[in-house]
């Protein structure tokens, strides 16, 4: 995990399963590594979202060679 400079403390109420879920699937051993980890993935995946619904429609049919020949097949 890469330090940040900009860490500040905060106080949540967290489900204790679901924390202990979240470090058995992420493989991290502290509550501050899940909590951080799982906010850093979250940001990741709203900003592929964003980029995903910014760029829909914007490939022709096609234009994706498929190198498997499944395109289009049921």
């Amino acid at each position: 995990m890469r330090a940040r400079a900009n860490l500040k403390r905060r106080s949540f109420f967290v489900d204790d399963r679901s924390l202990r879920q979240a470090k058995k699937v992420l493989g991290v051993k502290t509550d501050a590594e899940v909590i951080r980890l799982s906010v850093e993935r979250i940001v990741e995946m709203e900003r592929f979202w964003q980029f995903m619904e910014k760029s829909r429609h914007t490939l022709s049919p096609g234009s994706v060679e498929d190198p498997y020949g499944r395109l289009g097949a049921p």
